[in-house]
């Protein structure tokens, strides 16, 4: 399943790059993270590899994200894998003017189990709307400083 959100960021690309490059804001956009271990590598850059930690409701998820491109400021990529789930993201952002920034968020899911196999074939949607939020609460951040750090899952 392979699918692209797109979001306008009212911030200079700089800023929405730094913000976005930052591990320590994961917490405020990413509903659930719990925690960022670097495993190998240099750090955000080519073939690092990292661990992170999710509690979403009574789900823990835990996966290895490994960098496969970092050419900051323009496009980052990488991809994360947890059990019967790989996922490949590309990020691109795009200057619009001083004060606008496109990202362009392009999604690609493989389901490598048949309990995954089957959630992914009868609800893409819900990969799709969590990638959106994603998007939607780190704009939020990144323009407005709110976080998402102290919601419920």
């Amino acid at each position: 399943m392979k699918y692209q959100h797109i979001i306008i960021i009212d911030l200079p690309r700089n800023e929405v790059v730094e913000k976005f490059n930052s591990v320590d804001n994961l917490r405020h956009w990413q509903k659930g993270f719990i925690s960022f271990e670097h495993l190998e590598g240099t750090p955000r850059k080519m073939n690092a590899k990292s661990y992170i930690k999710y509690q979403l409701g009574n789900r823990k998820i835990d996966m290895t994200e490994t960098v496969l491109k970092n050419d900051l400021p323009d496009a980052f990529h990488v991809t994360y894998e947890t059990e019967g789930v790989f996922n490949r993201q590309e990020n691109y952002f795009e200057i619009i003017d001083d004060y606008h920034t496109k990202w362009i968020a392009i999604s690609e899911f493989k389901f490598t189990n048949l309990i995954m196999k089957i959630i992914g074939t009868l609800m893409p949607n819900v990969f799709k709307k969590q990638s959106y939020a994603y998007m939607v609460d780190f704009k939020n951040f990144a323009e407005n400083d709110i976080s998402v750090a102290n919601e419920k899952n």
